[in-house]
């Protein structure tokens, strides 16, 4: 199995709070961020694939000691996610894949919960959490999403994986949406573009802790929950 990790942003909303620095490299306690997500997918053996951009040499100088393979955005200001993916699209084809966005906190278990779905698309979901991006779900799927559902089941987490099988139609999907210069879309726009053709799976991750980086008070809940349940913990002081 392969991970790729979407790391090209620049995170306008919170740079006024960490500077000139890609989220992705915030300290979480002794390490950063993408150091946490890379050595968790190598502990259950999966590939590490990165798509960078903005301040590209950063991560890879906190990963130096790595096995990470790099693709490079050099449209990052300009594009959205579906763009960095598109730009690794050489790496879909042959192994099961998991996709995640890079300023995504989370841990083992819900690590086990995505590698435990057999069905050929899953995206996770936080049926407790209704703070940025919505999921419309009936039985575990996917019908509607948006950040201004009037109803909805849940908060789409940034993490999916797409088993092997499905990588085909994936692709083409993909190339379609680049072909015709969807360029501002998430990488999800392309699995969000079956929803009335196939059945999009979602697995709710409710009770498990986990967190997006997308204002510092996301940063802050992180470290909270990590001077919690590690030993030893020391705040960042950036802080």
């Amino acid at each position: 199995m392969k991970a790729i990790l979407l790391a090209g942003g620049r995170g306008t909303r919170i740079s006024e709070y960490i500077g000139d620095v890609p989220k992705c490299s915030l300290d979480i306690g002794g390490r950063s961020l993408i150091r946490h997500t890379v050595e968790l997918f190598q502990r259950n053996n999966i590939e590490v694939i990165i798509v960078v951009g903005y301040k590209a040499d950063i991560i890879k100088d906190l990963l130096c000691d790595l096995d990470v393979t790099y693709y490079f955005n050099p449209f990052y200001s300009m594009t959205n996610s579906i763009a960095s993916l598109w730009f690794s699209r050489n790496e879909l084809h042959d192994e099961d894949m998991i996709i995640a966005n890079a300023d995504v906190y989370f841990e083992q278990n819900m690590l086990d919960k995505l590698l435990g779905s057999k069905h050929e698309q899953t995206l996770l979901m936080d049926s407790n959490s209704e703070l940025d991006y919505l999921f419309f779900c009936n039985d575990n799927q996917l019908i509607g999403h948006g950040k201004d559902l009037k109803e909805y089941s849940g908060e789409y987490v940034g993490i999916a994986k797409i088993k092997k099988i499905f990588l085909a139609k994936f692709v083409e999907r993909l190339d379609e949406l680049i072909k015709e210069q969807n360029h501002d879309f998430w990488w999800e726009n392309v699995l969000y573009s079956f929803i009335n053709e196939i059945t999009i799976h979602v697995v709710d991750v409710s009770g498990l802790f986990w967190s997006e980086i997308d204002v510092i008070e996301d940063y802050q809940r992180i470290l909270e929950f990590r001077r919690h349940t590690d030993f030893g913990y020391q705040v960042p002081t950036l802080l």
